[in-house]
This record gives structure tokens, sequence and C-alpha cells, in this order.
């Protein structure tokens, strides 16, 4: 593969590229010394799971791998103790050293599932932000001013709505920029909402001295909302660790409209191939859920198997086309006592709160026996065999014990 059809695959799908001629010029040295180049992507282990958000720059990270250049996966242990605005309102709630090292653990093993291990580093900024002095963290203050700072979009829209922002989400783009000092990245991936950390990252590296890292920003992806970007503690997000049963299922609740981005961001179809299929729907050649249907089966495929993709397509048609039962549904053993409805909810697993059991009930989301219960005060005999259902993906049955 030649340079010029480097950057035209490379450059694919991205929102900002900066730029394609040091791109173009960081390859041509790379490849007369013999060696690749090194990409650098960074996430704070703020919850154990890797969803579909992600994987837009794992693709893209994949790719890079695959054209011969290093992937370096670095794991923010410790900027996830400070807090990160990242494009909200308020800072993300800083994590404990236990929570960030049982994520961290979690996020190397789910990464594998897309990038080569053979062409992976996984690096933690703690080895050597946990090492710096106070004076040291003075010293990288010295590097950026005020100004710059309010030159990003979320803190300047705060500081004009006079909403606190603290010296620490200060720190924090400066943290991510000195990671990329410390890694002498030549590349650094990362969403659209991580553009100006990206930049600043290629500022302090022409500081100290080094070559600028090149910058590539990728779309952010809308959650099972349709309307937020995926997210983790928005909990609109698919896991790539997610049974082949829930994954499937939450992709068939993903709105029509937004479809058509999952399978060019996520599973990378061709442009051109979405434009077709896209056609065909719009014509009425196509079913919108057939497409749905092709798209579940696909990402399920990919990340769990596809005699799983299959099954579980199955099940779902079964489930909300036919009005059937799935094949396995988890059993609890209750007293054959009379029982509130929001309790048994809660004893059967179905959820973890009775506030989030009454809102079910509220939404007329929970049947017993193909029977809708809209009473939140019920008080339930059980009955061995008796099928518990709550939202569209929650089946308990009952069992006298």
């Amino acid at each position: 593969m030649n340079i010029e059809e480097q950057l035209d695959i490379l450059s694919a799908r991205t929102v900002d590229f900066i730029a394609r001629d040091d791109l173009r010029r960081k390859l041509e040295n790379a490849q007369s010394q013999g060696r690749g180049l090194r990409i650098k992507y960074g996430a704070d282990p703020s919850a154990p799971d890797i969803h579909l958000g992600h994987v837009v720059g794992l693709n893209k990270l994949r790719e890079f791998q695959d054209a011969g250049h290093t992937v370096v996966f670095l794991i923010g242990d410790f900027t996830g103790m400070i807090g990160d605005p990242s494009g909200r309102s308020q800072t993300r709630k800083p994590l404990t050293r236990e929570q960030v090292e049982v994520n961290a653990q979690s996020y190397q093993e789910q990464v594998f599932k897309i990038l080569d291990p053979e062409k992976t580093e996984i690096r933690f900024n703690s080895e050597w932000c946990g090492k710096m002095k106070f004076e040291d963290v003075i010293r990288l203050t010295a590097h950026v001013t005020v100004a710059q700072m309010l030159a990003r979009d979320d803190f300047s829209k705060r500081y004009a709505a006079k909403q606190p922002i603290s010296i620490v989400e200060f720190l924090y783009p400066l943290v991510q920029a000195y990671d990329s000092v410390m890694l002498e990245a030549d590349v650094e991936l990362g969403g659209t909402d991580q553009l100006f950390n990206l930049l600043l990252g290629r500022e302090l590296q022409k500081v100290m001295g080094q070559e600028p890292q090149c910058v590539m920003t990728l779309p952010l992806i809308e959650g099972l909302d349709g309307v937020q970007k995926m997210s983790k503690s928005l909990n609109n997000y698919v896991g790539v660790n997610e049974p082949a049963r829930e994954m499937y299922g939450k992709l068939m609740s993903v709105p029509d409209d937004l479809m058509w981005k999952y399978f060019e961001f996520i599973l990378c179809w061709p442009k051109a191939k979405v434009q077709e299929t896209h056609a065909k729907v719009a014509g009425g050649e196509l079913h919108p859920r057939a497409v749905k249907d092709m798209l579940g089966q696909e990402i399920v495929t990919r990340f769990i198997g596809e005699t799983e993709a299959k099954h579980a397509s199955e099940e779902f048609t079964r489930i909300f086309a036919q009005k059937e039962l799935p094949d396995e549904i988890p059993e609890t053993v209750v007293s054959a006592e009379a029982i509130g409805l929001l309790n048994l909810m809660v004893a059967a697993g179905l959820v973890k709160s009775t506030g989030e059991a009454r809102r079910l009930v509220k939404q007329g989301a929970v049947r017993i026996n193909d029977e809708k219960v809209t009473d939140e005060r019920s008080q339930i005999m059980p009955e061995d065999g008796m099928i518990l259902r709550s939202g569209k993906r929650g089946f308990a049955k009952i069992k006298i014990g």
C-alpha cells in the first residue's frame, strides 16, 4: 500500500483532519526509517464497558494497524480520578483508585475484540503523572494561558453563563496534552468533542521540541435514544460484552434514521453501499425492520458469533412478532404468600429498585401471564410457573419454594 492509498483509507470517515500534508511527511519519514507511526488513543475508565460509540475510534485504530502502525491505547487511570467535562455542562464524577483499576482491567480485555494485540501498546498515564511534583505541575501550566483554555467551547459557554469552572478542569486538557508529549505520539484520535484537547497536545509537543502530532476526530454516535451521544452515564449504550440477545434487542430499538450511521461507522460499510441500501428502503424495496435485523445480526456476529446472532434474531421475532416466550427464562423462587408487585419485580431481578419498578408499571410495561398490570399497589399471590414480564426484554418465571 503506497502512502497516498494509506492517506485515503486513514482519512476516510473523519470529521477533522489536521493535516494531510503533515501526515504525508510523517509517513514518508517513517517509511524511510523502516518503522511505523505511533497512534495515540486515550480513554478514561469511567465505567467497565466499552460500547459501540468507542468502536468508531477503535475501527480507525485498526486501520492504522493494518497499515503497519502501532496503536498506543492510553488508559487514563490518573485523569480518571480527576474528572473531565468532555463537552458536558458539569464535571464527570471522579473515580476511586479501586474503581479505576477494575474498569481499566475490563478495558484491556475488551479492546482486543477489535485491535491487534501484537501492534498495540497499553499504557497508563499514572506512569508519569503519578510521579510529578507540584513544582512540575506549575511549570507545565506556564505553557498555557487562561485565554487559550476559554477558547474551548464548553468552557466559554459556561463562563458566559456565569457557571463555575474549577481549576482542576483546566488542568485536565493540559494533562491530556502532556500525555502526547510523554508518548511521543505521531497521531492522536478522538471524538469531535475532544478537538480542543487534541490540538493542545499538538501545541505542547511543539513547545517541548517534538514534532507536533496530527489530529483526527471522528463522529460522535447517538445512543439508543437517537438524541444524545452514546454514553455509559446516560445508559443509552450497547456494550461490546453484552449477551447476544441483549445486544440484538437494543439494536432493534435504534431509531430508523440512526441505523445508517451504525452501518457506516460501526460496521464500516462503504458509503456507496449505505446509500444504495437506504435508497431501497426509501423506495419500498426493503422494509426498515429487515435492514435493522441485518444491522443487529452483523454487529452481534462481529462481537460474539454468527450462531448467537442468528439465534438472537429468531428469538426476537418469536417474542415480539409472534408473541411467544423466550427459550430460556430465569426462575425466581418465592414463598406461597402474597407479595407486593414492586417487591416481586425486585426479587425477580427485573429491576434494581421499587422506584424503577413503579415507573415501568406506570408506563404499562409490566405483565403477569400476558395480562397487563397497571396498579403499582397490587398484591400478587404467586403461582408455580407464573410468568412475570417487565419492559421489552425482561422475563422471570416464578417457582414456589
